[in-house]
């Protein structure tokens, strides 16, 4: 009897890496996932947090994907190497923060070590020819093998039959005609498969869940860097840009506006390690003042906690502060109005 041939496939917890997957275990292959996480792709998080989410799964969707297809999935933690890939990449940012193709060579090339050290015969990827205009395009197919180090043994099963035929296809480990031909934007071919293969439940099939690509997400990464001075961060930054409304009245500070009541929640767990604002005489939100604000600032800090909380059309508020050392004190103030809040003032 032949080998069983083993692959190891990226899995995104979106639809096309799901398929990519599925059709080669479809031919006997032993498939295994493997999820990178750099901190950036954490959806889950939100939809946990806020209101607006409610009717959204919280799940991570990687491992709902390995769930169902039966597959083992692997989980690397990869933040901090990641760091010079977004910081320093070679081949640029899309249209926001977004270093997509450098982020697809250094994950294929995580896998090409991972499938090494494992005795795994070749790697799957859901790319598909002309989906992503950075990365999936017909001229930086063969980028991401060549420089990711996975050359021939990086298979595509959406898009192989618009492609060479790679090692797997050329061995008979894998049958190239049970592969796919899939180019272009549309999903209408990948919904036809999911029906085909009985998925009725998957993450948005043009979804994506790196906030990278998020217009907002990323000003407030660059105003982040901005600010500091260089282009180090560390996962907790990460993870607060994507909460709260940030606001930078002066480049030497910026509040975080707990937005709702579970963004509130989560904020609370940073209360130690940034001054903390919230309205005492009347219902607020809970706010972080981030960077090295003067009592000025703080004074006009609180003017603008007080203008979103209940006391917005008062005279008077009590704004309660705290600094990192736990101390505390009262700042009476009057609240802001809405035309005194510029809106270049919002990241």
């Amino acid at each position: 009897m032949s080998k069983q041939r083993k692959a190891v496939a990226l899995i995104s917890g979106g639809l096309d890496s799901m398929l990519a997957a599925k059709t080669v275990m479809e031919q006997g292959v032993h498939v295994e996932g493997i999820n990178f996480f750099t901190g950036f792709c954490v959806e889950g998080h939100t939809h946990a947090i806020r209101d607006k989410d409610k009717a959204k799964p919280k799940r991570n969707n990687s491992l709902w994907v390995a769930e169902q297809l039966g597959m083992k999935l692997h989980i690397v933690d990869v933040i901090e190497e990641y760091k010079n890939v977004l910081i320093n990449p070679r081949h640029g940012y899309g249209a926001h923060m977004n270093p997509c193709l450098d982020c697809k060579i250094f994950m294929v090339n995580k896998a090409r070590q991972w499938i090494a050290e494992n005795d795994f015969d070749f790697i799957i990827t859901g790319e598909v020819i002309g989906q992503r205009p950075m990365s999936q395009r017909k001229a930086t197919m063969p980028i991401v093998a060549k420089e990711s180090g996975a050359d021939d043994l990086l298979l595509r099963p959406l898009c192989a039959k618009n492609l060479p035929p790679t090692l797997p296809e050329r061995e008979g480990w894998v049958d190239r005609e049970r592969l796919h031909d899939i180019t272009g934007r549309s999903r209408k071919p990948q919904m036809v498969m999911a029906e085909q293969f009985g998925f009725d439940d998957y993450a948005q099939p043009a979804g994506g869940c790196c906030f990278l690509t998020d217009k907002n997400y990323s000003a407030k990464l660059v105003d982040l860097w901005q600010a500091q001075g260089n282009k180090e961060y560390e996962l907790d930054d990460v993870m607060l840009l994507k909460v709260g409304r940030h606001i930078r009245p002066q480049p030497n500070f910026k509040l975080i506006v707990a937005r709702e009541e579970g963004e509130g929640r989560f904020l609370q767990g940073y209360k130690n390690e940034f001054i903390s604002m919230n309205c005492i005489s009347h219902s607020g939100p809970l706010v972080l003042i981030d960077g090295s604000p003067s009592a000025e600032d703080l004074y006009l800090a609180a003017r603008i906690t007080a203008r979103f909380g209940q006391g917005r059309d008062a005279e008077q508020v009590d704004i309660n502060v705290m600094q990192t050392d736990g101390s505390e004190r009262t700042l009476q103030v009057k609240p802001l109005n809405k035309q005194e809040i510029p809106e270049e003032w919002y990241i």
